[in-house]
């Protein structure tokens, strides 16, 4: 085995035949090779996620008319934020200007000074949230499985004996997800991706059939209103303050993708030029996972009423037919492993380039030891890539054991990412390119928009926070659980 040390070692490709400029970029990076496909699988694998799972729930605190009407303006404003990111990615101009690489370059090149380490923190710290949310919901997918059986041999009001703890399932993620995050970047992901969207429409469609089914059968139909749960019946009037601003949370999670929209884009092929392809991406996928949300929402809540489980897939609010809920879990599972790796690398990447320029003749963090795989081709190995992805990987499943909490951690991510990733610096962002006016028309009705954004995530945040605290109170770390 030999060692072989390049130059960009975090994004550049030593190829056996030699390096040809037709391998490459100009700008001497890896050739780019995503095209409106594997962009559109990409957002489909970061939207549609875990949070299509909580959204009949939200609609249940919100009732059909509010819950609606937020979900189709939650929809609207991510598509059109994520067009104004989407002319950010070169700079100055927006079909020939610089490439930017990452989010943080973005705000770099059109924004500068302080708001480059305020976007930092708020794309990291959303991107490391969304790596310990998707653990949490993967391994309950897991346990729903298992406890899904249970329920079928030993019936469902049996759930003590069908008590089963999620931290052997999270272990089991976290080693599947330290093999995988060996893949070095982002434009190797692409076939995870489109396996991960092909889940997500699976276990989607399998919610969404299962509601219609239970909504078209006999029995009495549970109770729904136009206001959501009522107080005094369903909830105390806290609750319902409290549940409101959640599940308007969750659903501004269940849009959570604008953190790694530049990462996506930066794997396109040009021509056709990059923006062009990410608006044509975008509303592919924000319209597709907003059709999906309306009918699991809407559906979920006419099948469950007011008392919608927080998970309708492994809150058992399905029963049977138990080998269909297994699969749908399953997919889940599946589908989040993809998703896990669209958020972590722009976190692997970030830490590895800014390592590389720090010390640049480190042969640990630099060398690449070339391992021949049978019938694969050759395995690029980095020490530095392996310790450091594998840390991070451990440490988010730990953060994730000891707080095991599904709605309430969603929420407070969604709520936290919303308003900063998808409103403010897009919008900023786009008055400093297009030199708009102060106070002109353009520039009130943007900055109102901004402002309302705002008030829309704090609120959001404080429902959040109250559910972690109440979970908090009564919570036992490490002990099984039942749900």
């Amino acid at each position: 085995m030999t060692t072989e040390v390049r130059k960009q070692p975090f994004y550049t490709e030593k190829l056996e035949n030699g390096d040809t400029a037709k391998n490459f970029d100009d700008d001497g990076r890896a050739k780019r090779t995503g095209t409106l496909l594997t962009a559109s699988a990409h957002i489909i694998t970061a939207v549609i996620g875990s949070g299509v799972l909580s959204l009949a729930w939200a609609i249940a605190q919100l009732g059909w008319v509010t819950g609606t009407v937020v979900l189709i303006v939650f929809s609207v404003i991510t598509y059109f934020t994520s067009t104004l990111l989407a002319d950010s990615y070169r700079s100055p101009d927006p079909v020939s200007g610089k490439r930017n690489y990452t989010y943080m370059d973005v705000v770099r090149s059109h924004l500068g000074g302080y708001k480059v380490q305020l976007c930092g923190i708020a794309q990291y710290g959303n991107l490391i949230g969304v790596t310990i949310g998707y653990t949490i919901t993967a391994s309950i997918s897991m346990v729903a499985v298992k406890r899904s059986n249970c329920f079928h041999d030993k019936g469902t009001r049996d759930h003590e004996q069908c008590s089963i703890s999620s931290y052997p399932f999270m272990s089991v993620f976290a080693i599947i997800q330290i093999i995988l995050s060996q893949i070095p970047n982002f434009h190797k992901l692409s076939w995870l991706s489109i396996l991960a969207a092909v889940m997500s429409f699976a276990y989607s469609s399998i919610g969404l059939a299962l509601s219609i089914a239970k909504v078209a059968g006999g029995g009495p139909h549970p109770r729904t209103t136009l206001t959501g749960t009522t107080v005094g019946v369903d909830v105390t009037g806290s609750e319902k303050i409290w549940r409101t601003f959640q599940s308007i949370g969750d659903i501004a999670f269940a849009y959570n993708y604008s953190t790694v929209l530049i990462e996506i884009q930066d794997t396109l092929r040009s021509p056709p030029s990059e923006n062009k392809v990410m608006k044509k991406a975008s509303l592919a996928g924000v319209s597709t996972t907003t059709m999906f949300y309306m009918l699991c929402g809407c559906l979920g809540y006419a099948a469950f009423g007011n008392k919608a489980p927080g998970n309708f897939l492994t809150g058992f609010g399905f029963y049977e037919p138990f080998w269909l809920i297994d699969f749908a879990n399953i997919c889940i599972a599946v589908h989040l492993v993809g998703a896990y790796q669209v958020f972590a690398q722009p976190i692997f990447g970030f830490v590895e380039s800014t390592c590389s320029k720090r010390w640049p003749e480190s042969q640990f963090i630099a060398a690449e030891h070339p391992i021949p795989i049978p019938f694969c081709g050759v395995l690029h190995i980095n020490f530095f890539r392996m310790v450091w992805r594998t840390a991070y990987v451990i440490i988010t499943s730990v953060i994730a054991m000891l707080l095991p909490f599904f709605n309430d951690f969603l929420g407070l991510i969604g709520a936290a990412s919303f308003y900063p990733l998808t409103v403010y610096f897009p919008i900023e962002m786009y008055i400093a390119r297009a030199k708009i006016p102060k106070f002109s028309f353009t520039w009130v009705w943007l900055k109102i928009l901004s402002w309302v954004c705002l008030t829309v995530s704090i609120v959001a945040a404080a429902g959040s926070i109250e559910g972690l605290i109440t979970d908090l109170k009564t919570y036992k770390p490490f002990k099984n659980a039942e749900d």
